[in-house]
């Protein structure tokens, strides 16, 4: 009898596991150890397959290998990416800004309802649930922030103190807001990217194309956005910035910023003011935001283009603080039809090790 063969795809259960109950004839030993095909020892010719007693520390996008010790084919593939439930912030906001990454991130200021009024409080995320920080010396909504959970920076807004826009600016260290320099130009509804010690606020109130630079003492002008506009989003470095959307009119325009001046970028595809943002600029994310109505939609930018996500965030909404990269972001309060207090995480498509087989 010659030998016989037969493709590991009809012969694999959920989970990867092998079952060789329908090959009755006789298999050379070269290929098995015993008839329960329980230790492979060879696998068809598969790009990048190997056999291994253990899953392979980095493994290439799209490595396929047999573990002989969980008894399974397991390959190097792209997963879903999803927007998740997190956990709610302590007072329902909207118009506050947000800091640092996913598992540790700062909620700042904004409008708190009944009745509606600026906040000066600030909250700290875990990756599960938000508890109370140490509140700001001043009060106001619709400001920007930059940095990370231990090291934050806030700037601008607009505050009842004034009353109008201020151009305060307030560093965080992990427990306690203290004074820094004044932005040149007070304004709201402004973007914000960097760090504490090398921050970008740009955009915002009146001219609404002014640059800002921050060396974690001053303020100083940086050159000026192609596309005056409120209410847009942003994300990057201090010499690796991206804006994007805003109004008036609403806009999809997209501008990078090189540390001294801003030159333009692929649009986004869908248009509109208030949209949250993580990442850098050759790898960021937009979401959420105000069309009208209030949208879901997902991008994400790769240095030049933005490609629309199959997966829209659960509750559409706008003006709300984000915080995390292009893999790992957050959506935090905002507007729905009323301030909300939910938080989204998102988990973008990744690649991860998965074990292949019929289900």
């Amino acid at each position: 009898m010659g030998i016989r063969t037969r493709s590991f795809a009809n012969n694999i259960l959920s989970g990867g596991v092998f079952d060789a109950t329908d090959l009755d004839s006789a298999l050379p030993s070269s290929n098995i150890d015993d008839t329960s095909v329980t230790n492979i020892t060879a696998v068809p010719s598969l790009a990048s397959t190997s056999i291994v007693a253990s899953d392979p520390p980095a493994p290439d996008a799209g490595q396929i290998w047999y573990n002989t010790t969980d008894r399974v084919l397991r390959g190097y593939v792209l997963g879903t990416a999803s927007w998740a439930t997190g956990g709610n912030l302590g007072t329902a906001s909207t118009g506050l800004a947000g800091a640092g990454i996913q598992t540790a991130a700062l909620a700042i200021n904004g409008e708190v309802p009944t009745p509606p009024v600026q906040s000066n409080k600030t909250e700290e995320y875990d990756g599960s649930s938000w508890s109370a920080g140490g509140n700001s010396a001043i009060s106001r909504n619709n400001l920007a922030a930059c940095g990370t959970q231990t090291a934050g920076l806030g700037f601008g807004g607009y505050s009842p103190s004034v009353p109008g826009n201020t151009n305060a600016t307030e560093e965080y260290d992990g427990s306690t807001w203290t004074t820094g320099g004044n932005l040149n130009t007070a304004r709201s509804s402004l973007a914000g990217a960097g760090i504490q010690t090398a921050g970008l606020a740009f955009g915002g109130g009146t001219p609404g194309n002014a640059t800002e630079e921050y060396d974690g003492a001053t303020w100083t002008a940086g050159g000026n956005l192609n596309t005056a506009r409120s209410d847009l989003g942003g994300t990057g470095t201090q010499t690796a910035g991206l804006a994007f959307g805003g109004t008036p009119p609403v806009t999809g325009a997209t501008e990078e910023y090189d540390g001294s001046t801003w030159t333009a970028g692929g649009s986004l595809n869908t248009a509109r003011r208030f949209p949250g943002g993580a990442g850098t600029q050759t790898a960021a994310l937009a979401f959420g935001g105000f069309l009208p109505p209030n949208t879901g939609v997902t991008e994400l930018y790769d240095g030049s283009t933005w490609t629309s996500s199959p997966v829209s965030m659960s509750t559409a909404r706008r003006n709300f603080a984000d915080a995390g990269t292009q893999a790992s972001a957050l959506a935090i309060g905002g507007e729905d039809t009323a301030n909300v207090a939910a938080t989204e995480e998102w988990n973008g498509a990744v690649l991860v090790t998965t074990e292949l087989g019929a289900s």
